[in-house]
């Protein structure tokens, strides 16, 4: 990558760590239903259940979930795909 693009990529991690979503402590797989629940202060429970059914969606559901799972921080800020592409500790 060149240098515009490393900092363009730079510049959409730290806009996606502002958005404040973590993936959420309460975590069965991915966290992601956990941290939805945090955020939108719902029961974890039902936010899983909104995630199965929105498995049901032709495709959507399941691309979504893991275009959310390789975009959403972990608690400790850093977010997977960030990482891969990197392949180095997130900046904070």
């Amino acid at each position: 990558m060149n240098r515009r693009s490393v900092q363009d990529m730079d510049s959409i991690f730290s806009t996606i760590r502002r958005l404040g979503l973590r993936r959420g402590p309460q975590r069965l797989l991915g966290g992601i239903a956990g941290g939805l629940a945090h955020r939108l202060s719902m029961n974890v429970w039902l936010v899983r259940l909104l995630v199965l059914v929105s498995f049901l969606l032709p495709v959507i559901g399941v691309v979504l979930y893991l275009l959310i799972w390789i975009l959403t921080p972990w608690q400790d800020g850093s977010i997977p795909l960030e990482r891969s592409l990197y392949k180095r500790p997130p900046a904070r």
